[in-house]
């Protein structure tokens, strides 16, 4: 039996377009339903997680349907280590990202658990992390049925070299901006972060979306156009960028 998304935990932020905010680091995850296939966006912090997520999307998919997609915005733990729990996807990322996840795959464990989750179950994740078989250059559309089509758009460097967004054309459309914007807290910037074009690509996700779209951070609440101009404005004044 199908149900809602508030009756599965999740907010509706479109009628076929839901998001869900993770405890513990408040992540934020996504889903976009078409009538033939599915599209999950982040995968959650652990395998665990992964596989609760998947769980929720299959109940509100309804009897006989999967994810079929996933995006992965950007490579840090908490948004990444829940991957693997989603076998026989499709898994996309930005280019790059595939190489950044084989070579990095001991800090992210490290970082994982300096940040509070369990070793074994960083070292379990980090084991069997799983890497994009779709590399986004600059634009790749999905269609997901019904009408339902969704842009994933390679819009970074900015929070990390491998930045992706992803444009759900709805009404209204919605972007899902993974940590380029943050609601909750100051946007992080960690050592994998290129703050000289992080500016940019807050442009590029205002040139996606426009006036009128729901943004959804990487954590935090949904915010509109005026907010992710108002944080690409502090972001390059705190860079120095012009």
């Amino acid at each position: 039996m199908r149900v809602t998304w508030e009756e599965a935990g999740w907010e509706s932020v479109a009628p076929f377009v839901g998001r869900r905010r993770l405890p513990g680091w408040d992540c934020t995850v996504g889903l976009v339903i078409g009538d033939s296939a599915a599209l999950m966006i982040d995968a959650g912090s652990s395998l665990r997680e992964g596989a609760l997520l998947r769980a929720e999307a299959q109940r509100l998919l309804g009897p006989g349907r999967r994810v079929t997609h996933l995006a992965l915005t950007h490579p840090h733990f908490d948004h990444v280590f829940g991957a693997a729990a989603f076998s026989g996807v499709e898994v996309f990322g930005a280019v790059g990202l595939d190489t950044a996840l084989a070579h990095g795959r001991e800090e992210l464990r490290a970082d994982a658990v300096r940040n509070g989750l369990d070793p074994r179950a960083a070292e379990g994740a980090a084991d069997l992390l799983v890497r994009p078989r779709h590399h986004v250059f600059g634009e790749w559309t999905l269609d997901l049925g019904g009408e339902v089509q969704v842009l994933l758009a390679n819009v970074g460097p900015g929070h990390t070299a491998y930045d992706l967004a992803v444009l759900v054309s709805s009404s209204p459309e919605v972007v899902f901006c993974g940590d380029l914007v943050e609601e909750s807290g100051e946007p992080q910037a960690g050592p994998d972060a290129i703050p000289s074009h992080w500016p940019a690509a807050l442009d590029r996700l205002l040139d996606l979306g426009g006036q009128d779209a729901v943004y959804v951070p990487g954590h935090g609440a949904t915010v509109d156009a005026a907010f992710v101009r108002t944080q690409r404005d502090e972001l390059a004044a705190r860079f120095g960028i012009a």
